[in-house]
């Protein structure tokens, strides 16, 4: 319950910071979007995506891949520091203070916010110490032509880094099932290098999500 001293203390009650109505602003004038916090944000429009694949696929070939997976590792850091900042200045509290569910509901709303699409944890596997990330309606995905491969690299080093730098270990991400090839969702596997790299061969099998988790944890 809230109390009548907070009231007075405090002119605001936290909600939720990342809701999209009161997150996202914009100037249709000047055409800029910006965050409550009048951080600059951008808009990426599907023919742009497009165009990342084609060009890094013409200039790169097998390579596109590690160079999609290392820039989102870069964008990972920077996007996990302003969560962070984000979260301490609006609810005074630092993310590694918050309760599981706070945090997870925090970041799942960040994640639909920012136009990635939806975005669920597994912990079915975290005793084997595997978390399992599950998204859909990525935009990545969707703007990829029909594979055979997972094509969500950028998502992958997002996760990579984002969950390095919230529990302190040097994590890797492999994602396991995507949605250009026609399953469900986008699934992404994270834990430490050594345990997490033998997914890579059996993704390039074509095994289902199913068949490399209980690989991963024989």
């Amino acid at each position: 319950m809230i109390s009548v001293a907070d009231l007075l203390t405090h002119d605001r009650i936290p909600s939720n910071y990342f809701a999209a109505d009161a997150y996202v602003r914009s100037d249709l004038e000047l055409g800029l979007l910006e965050n409550r916090r009048g951080d600059r944000l951008l808009a990426l429009p599907e023919t742009l995506i497009q165009a990342i694949y084609a060009a890094l696929e013409r200039e790169t070939g097998q390579a596109a891949a590690l160079v999609l997976f290392n820039c989102g590792r870069w964008w990972g850091k920077n996007f996990y520091a302003r969560f962070c900042e984000e979260i301490a200045d609006y609810y005074g509290i630092a993310v590694s203070d918050m309760g599981m569910v706070e945090f997870l509901q925090c970041l799942q709303q960040c994640w639909v916010t920012h136009g990635w699409g939806s975005f669920s944890l597994d912990h079915q596997y975290q005793h084997r110490g595997f978390l399992v990330v599950k998204t859909v309606n990525s935009p990545f995905a969707a703007q990829a032509s029909q594979r055979t491969q997972p094509v969500c690299a950028m998502e992958a080093g997002v996760l990579s880094v984002f969950f390095s730098q919230l529990t302190g270990k040097e994590l890797h991400c492999v994602q396991t099932a995507c949605e250009s090839m026609g399953a469900e969702g986008n699934y992404f596997v994270i834990g430490l290098r050594p345990r997490v790299e033998p997914a890579i061969a059996l993704v390039e099998a074509q095994s289902s999500h199913e068949t490399i988790m209980a690989q991963l944890c024989a």
